[in-house]
């Protein structure tokens, strides 16, 4: 194991806080959403940065200049390595020739013809912004495609914040904006089945992630067989199946999750990984479904920039060279295998779960989360940067050594939880 580093080694934030105070003064919450130190993310919030200043590749470097190999990745969009050079000199390209223009341009048909040609169940592409704009087009493609009201999802899924989307006890939310919602559990067959029995030709949709990747909890793949059971319910009961591919998207199969899965959506949803940074997303369908898409009106200020779709061709035939999804498929597992190694040379138990390209992980000696948490932000003092309750994403630009380096501080962090924790370790 490797020495512990010195205090005064470890990373300090004093223009992160200074920025954040003024934040405070102009902006709600000073920094909105989950990202800020008002919601649950980075605890003790003096372990972590508020504020970035730059990234390239695996990494970012915070306004105090503290460098982090990242596994957020944006949240997901970083999936060949920030500022890829190749991505970028594409958007320029297209920058200069124009971007935000009063008709469409050339990379919107390029694009299309692209995603089609890439993702095995696409015969037709339509693009916005973000996930959430694709998520509420797919499922108004399902109402119109079927003349009906209802729509199920999974308990504990997440398709964007529009307000259809969250439970209804979230701020903002009222009965009428869920009140069609259909609510089952991850891998439920039967409760589907139910469903379409007790209210019959009213559902117009089916939509999921293709695995369980929800927060706070260990990620479930599906049981054997299950989606194939799910599609065979939707095609007898002409239910639309509409996959989020928003957070997986090209990091299972270059040719979409449900491929890897092995079955074909009718609808499925596409954002973050889409344009590596760039601002796009897309919904890709079957043909049957080509006519009543191009009915729903849907539309947003900036749905045609040309620079973003520039940055997806470029992206996607990066993702293609590379063999993206096999890459960080790869890479994952090196990480967690080399994490669940680190923690059980101190007697602690790394759970691992979800797929090693965006795995999600967490202490099982403390089912509270709050050795994660003190693992992840001693871990982010040393220049790693987790977060205590979400899966984390692997890019195509991180390497042995980042790898290696991240393994060995997260060694030193799993000795600190398990020297403050002695009484939760193995026995």
């Amino acid at each position: 194991m490797t020495e512990l580093k010195e205090t005064e080694a470890l990373n300090s934030y004093e223009k992160s806080m200074e920025l954040y105070k003024r934040a405070l003064k102009v902006i709600p919450a000073g920094i909105p959403g989950h990202l800020g130190p008002v919601q649950s993310q980075f605890i003790p919030t003096s372990a972590y940065p508020l504020y970035a200043e730059r990234a390239k590749n695996s990494y970012f470097w915070d306004l105090d200049g503290n460098k982090f190999i990242d596994y957020m990745c944006a949240y997901g969009p970083n999936v060949l390595g920030y500022n890829n050079d190749v991505v970028d000199q594409a958007a320029r390209e297209q920058y200069d020739m124009g971007n935000c223009m009063a008709l469409p341009g050339k990379k919107q048909v390029e694009f299309a013809e692209l995603l089609v040609d890439t993702i095995e169940m696409a015969d037709w592409a339509f693009f916005m912004k973000n996930g959430g704009d694709a998520t509420g087009f797919a499922r108004m493609i399902a109402h119109a495609a079927t003349g009906r009201d209802m729509a199920i999802m999974v308990e504990g899924g997440y398709h964007g914040v529009a307000p259809w989307t969250q439970p209804l006890t979230h701020a903002g939310v009222t009965e009428g904006d869920v009140g069609n919602n259909l609510i089952v559990p991850w891998n439920d067959v039967a409760a589907v089945e139910r469903l379409v029995k007790q209210y019959p030709g009213r559902i117009a949709s089916f939509m999921a992630t293709p695995y369980d990747h929800r927060v706070f909890t260990d990620n479930t793949l599906p049981e054997e067989g299950y989606w194939q059971k799910i599609r065979k319910i939707c095609t007898d009961n002409g239910i639309v199946l509409i996959i989020d591919d928003v957070r997986c998207g090209f990091r299972l199969d270059l040719g979409g999750s449900a491929k890897y899965f092995g079955f074909k959506p009718d609808l499925t949803c596409y954002c973050k990984a889409l344009a590596n940074g760039y601002p796009i997303s897309a919904v890709v369908g079957v043909d049957s479904l080509k006519d009543s898409a191009a009915k729903v009106f849907y539309t947003g200020s900036y749905w045609s920039s040309a620079a973003p779709m520039a940055a997806g061709v470029a992206c996607i035939n990066e993702l293609k060279r590379l063999d993206g999804a096999n890459l960080m498929m790869a890479m994952g597992k090196k990480l967690t295998e080399g994490l669940v190694k680190a923690a059980s040379a101190v007697d602690l138990n790394l759970q691992i779960s979800g797929i090693p390209s965006m795995f999600y992980m967490r202490l099982t000696n403390d089912n509270s989360l709050m050795m994660q948490q003190e693992f992840t932000s001693e871990c982010a003092r040393r220049g790693v940067f987790f977060t205590s309750h979400h899966n984390h994403f692997i890019n195509c630009s991180l390497t042995d050594d980042d790898i290696n380096d991240t393994v060995n501080v997260a060694a030193d962090a799993f000795s600190i939880v398990a020297k403050n924790n002695p009484g939760k370790l193995n026995k």
